[in-house]
């Protein structure tokens, strides 16, 4: 599974079971953007190098493998694999689809210079063709989804498609804004990471016939996930370095975005170390030295605002875990759980 995490001896065989099913993914994603057009075709090409460790089609997967009435029957009898459906794979094709529009996206607004250790399209292309080819992928995810012939599936790829752009319209209207709160950034998140995962583990149960009691309770257990998944995200963007994390670090300080560690510092500091971060943050929107990174990461421990931000998303983590313990008993409950351990100890 793309280096996700390493599964005890007991869950490599569902472990393979979704790897095999993510390159069925792969396939249909590669085939439904094909383009007459030569040069669409090479920049579709080009966006396969932003594919990652795909957690979005697998959440898909292991979402329908966890819940399916027939899970603990499949498992039992061997039959596991007759769950992953050919509109499965289209469904979790559509997930991948919509997230690598957010990527192709985010870049420009944040004039990222590398994605997945490679160049960002909007670097090589140019930030008009980067925003047509993030719009080509969301049609595309719409006309892929519709190909399943589930018109709830569709409606709710795009509520959360609508979800994803609210978010991030309301963190471009705070950006720059010293002033930003704790409940608004976790909106922020909620909305532009932490729906998609929500709807990617929900889907998958709601194909399969899950209860909907269970795809809702899932849908929550993805959106904690994610937000988990985004403060690590912000973390990294904070604390790591560019060639482990595998893309442009910083643009959340150069974009004047306030993270959580940042807000919960700027809110509990004394006044005169609190000016001294402001100007420091302030600093970084024109190009973050290394002294000033060195001094603001140093007030950052000291106030406990980096160990605040990691616990927080280790919260998150286990309230999820509690809610996946009451899926059935099965390889794909326990490579889920172990899926959501991974979300808060990723280096990139």
């Amino acid at each position: 599974m793309r280096g996700v995490l390493d599964v005890p001896d007991a869950l490599v065989p569902v472990q393979g079971l979704i790897a095999d099913a993510l390159v069925r993914v792969e396939k249909i994603f590669d085939e439904h953007l094909q383009a007459d057009l030569p040069p669409v075709d090479r920049l579709c090409a080009h966006v396969e190098r932003y594919r990652g460790k795909m957690l979005r089609p697998i959440l898909v997967l292991l979402g329908a493998l966890s819940a399916s009435p027939d899970a603990r029957a499949a498992f039992d009898s061997g039959r596991e694999g007759e769950l992953l459906t050919d509109g499965l794979i289209r469904l979790a094709a559509v997930c991948e689809m919509v997230h690598m529009a957010t990527l192709v996206h985010d870049d420009v607004l944040d004039d990222a210079q590398l994605r997945r250790r490679g160049a960002t399209l909007n670097t090589l292309e140019g930030n008009e063709a980067a925003v047509i080819l993030g719009d080509y992928l969301i049609a595309g995810a719409y006309h892929l989804c519709a190909t399943i012939g589930r018109s709830d599936l569709s409606e709710r790829i795009g509520r959360v498609s609508m979800d994803l752009c609210a978010g991030e319209l309301l963190q471009l209207h705070h950006r720059g804004d010293l002033s930003l709160d704790g409940p608004t950034y976790f909106e922020i998140v909620r909305r532009k990471t932490g729906t998609l995962i929500g709807v990617s583990c929900e889907l998958g149960a709601t194909l399969v016939n899950a209860p909907p009691s269970t795809a809702r309770a899932l849908y929550q257990t993805g959106v904690r996930l994610g937000v988990a998944f985004q403060i690590r995200d912000d973390l990294l963007d904070l604390v790591g370095l560019e060639q482990s994390v595998g893309k442009s670090v910083r643009k959340d300080l150069e974009m004047g975005k306030l993270t959580l560690p940042l807000i919960h510092h700027l809110g509990v500091c004394d006044p005169l170390t609190r000016g001294r971060s402001l100007e420091l943050i302030e600093h970084g929107a024109q190009g973050v030295s290394d002294s000033d990174l060195r001094e603001l990461l140093g007030l950052l421990r000291e106030s406990g605002s980096i160990a605040y931000a990691e616990a927080t998303a280790a919260g998150l983590v286990e309230d999820s875990r509690r809610d996946i313990a009451a899926l059935p008993d099965t390889p794909a409950r326990a490579l889920l759980d172990a899926l959501a351990r991974a979300v808060v100890d990723r280096a990139s």
